[in-house]
């Protein structure tokens, strides 16, 4: 993949009505769960990012039919829960850690081996906590001896159901593990320590656990991504926008609560469901911000805006205090060290811990930041170019498409300036 650097300058207004991309975590699990249906699924507003491609194309190579109909709308012909076939090679499940670990939870109910692998970023990553539970059913998936992919998965195996009390939150290590409870003798059961989001259990019940039969999905809107847009609205003065059909799922809401808590001005309008997805529409205007002591209990309900919610931080009058959020280390990249590399990099006084982050929030400075390939931390400085006293270039983009494809194209439609970089910037 070809390095991408980007240049966001500052403009003077973030206003528009835009309806954002359909939802990661509920289009992986809705390509999962169509594929091993009875008959077929519909999903409308699929997310086309390179995450999600990558469980569609692993998909196909277990004889899966995937139709795609048009931008967003696919067609997925169900083999039932065991109709899956051996692929012929090794399964690249890409940049994206959804796809690994909730296929392995799938793949190890399977009578056939197969081998999760992915690119270099995704190759760091902790995968022994989806093996451990998934052991203790009685699977035989193996690790490397850092206790990272590539996964190995010995099919065949007669599984058990567990009662499983999870040692750190984690919405795809329980995903993996009611996947893999589809495959096993018993009732499984998974308690977490804090609550994360439950898009696989509600559908789950959408499609019946005991009798997966085929369905019409339409997917919410990203709140992940409108976070981004959120939080460009709430920092430029005389900004307003309108994000139509985003997702508020109760488990995935901590973004807005934050938000609110350091005085943002956000309206949730025109109430209504997709399925079993509660969704909105998001009216956001600028708003001061101020620094809180963000609560523990809010970091699971919003693990993945944490990127842009630094931002806001870093901007807000006052000091931002966060506890609790060493599984940001976890990550594409570690979003705790990055960020704060980042944010220092612009003038903003960071106190970095282990599982901690104090910001004392200024004026934004440019400059140049490394994104270090994670998409989130790089979209988070896009926005963060557009609200600085000067441009910022962002380095190491591409990984952008992994979760939002277009999010420079949505971004300047409401008023952004964001572009390539014509110049070589060394960092």
């Amino acid at each position: 993949m070809q390095t991408q650097n980007l240049v966001s300058h500052p403009v003077t207004k973030i206003q528009g009505e835009l309806r954002v991309p359909g939802d990661k975590s509920i289009s992986h699990r809705a390509l999962i769960l169509g594929a091993i249906a009875e008959g077929v699924t519909l999903i409308e507003h699929f997310l086309e990012s390179d995450d999600c491609h990558a469980t569609l194309h692993i998909l196909r190579a277990m004889g899966v039919r995937i139709e795609q109909l048009s931008h967003g709308k696919i067609k997925i012909h169900g083999v039932g829960l065991h109709g899956l076939k051996k692929p012929e090679k090794m399964l690249d499940c890409g940049n994206s850690g959804t796809s690994m670990r909730l296929l392995a939870g799938l793949l190890v109910g399977q009578t056939f081996d197969s081998v999760l692998t992915g690119d270099t970023s995704l190759l760091k990553r902790p995968m022994a906590r989806i093996c451990t539970p998934l052991q203790q059913m009685g699977a035989d998936i193996r690790v490397s001896q850092d206790e990272c992919a590539p996964l190995m998965i010995y099919g065949g195996k007669k599984l058990q159901a567990i009662d499983y009390r999870m040692p750190v939150a984690s919405a795809q290590v329980k995903s993996s593990i009611l996947l893999a409870g589809l495959y096993a003798e018993g009732d499984t059961r998974v308690e977490e320590p804090q609550t994360t989001r439950d898009h696989t259990e509600r559908m789950l019940r959408t499609f019946s656990s005991q009798d997966i039969n085929n369905q019409n999905i339409r997917i919410p809107g990203d709140l992940s991504s409108a976070a981004f847009l959120m939080v460009a609205a709430s920092l430029i003065p005389g900004s307003k926008i309108m994000l139509r059909g985003v997702g508020v799922n109760p488990t995935r809401t901590g973004v807005i609560q934050i938000l609110q808590a350091m005085g943002a001005d956000i309206m949730l309008e025109n109430k209504r469901m997709y399925g079993a997805e509660p969704v909105v529409d998001i009216f956001v205007r600028h708003a001061c911000l101020k620094g809180i002591d963000i609560p523990e209990s809010m970091v699971s309900l919003s693990i993945d805006e944490f990127p842009i919610l630094f931002i806001a931080a870093a901007m807000a009058s006052g000091t931002t205090r966060v506890l609790g959020i060493e599984e940001l280390r976890h990550k594409e990249s570690d979003r705790i060290s990055v960020m704060a590399e980042g944010l220092k990099q612009l003038g903003i006084n960071i106190l970095e811990k282990k599982d901690s982050m104090i910001i004392k929030g200024s004026k934004l400075k440019g400059g140049v930041v490394n994104s270090h390939g994670d998409h989130r931390v790089a979209m988070a400085f896009l926005v963060a170019g557009a609200v600085a006293d000067r441009k910022i270039r962002v380095l190491n983009t591409e990984a952008i498409s992994t979760s939002f494809p277009k999010f420079v194209d949505y971004f300047n439609q409401v008023g952004g300036h964001v572009a390539p970089c014509e110049s070589r910037v060394k960092y």
